[in-house]
């Protein structure tokens, strides 16, 4: 079971930890395009690497490496694994 203490967004993990899709808090064209990237509810993801402050994020999904901006991360709500 989830437990809203575990849930957090994308942004707030640090590099190198890894968590599971709960939602997406965005609208139906954020969920479109992360979707289309791969990133859907209970999908594995991983923060390869954040830029300081306001800058992308670098993340690992399916084997494949992926750079979301800092809005469109924070929009995806993850439980910590």
């Amino acid at each position: 079971m989830y437990n809203e203490k575990d849930r957090t967004v994308l942004t707030d993990l640090e590099d190198g930890q890894t968590g599971i899709i709960v939602s997406i808090t965005g609208g139906k064209n954020a969920a479109k395009r992360l979707a289309d990237l791969g990133l859907a509810k209970g999908t594995a993801v991983e923060v390869v690497r954040k830029a300081w402050f306001s800058g992308p994020v670098q993340i690992e999904v399916c084997g494949s490496k992926l750079v979301l901006g800092r809005g469109l991360a924070s929009k995806i709500v993850v439980e910590l694994k």
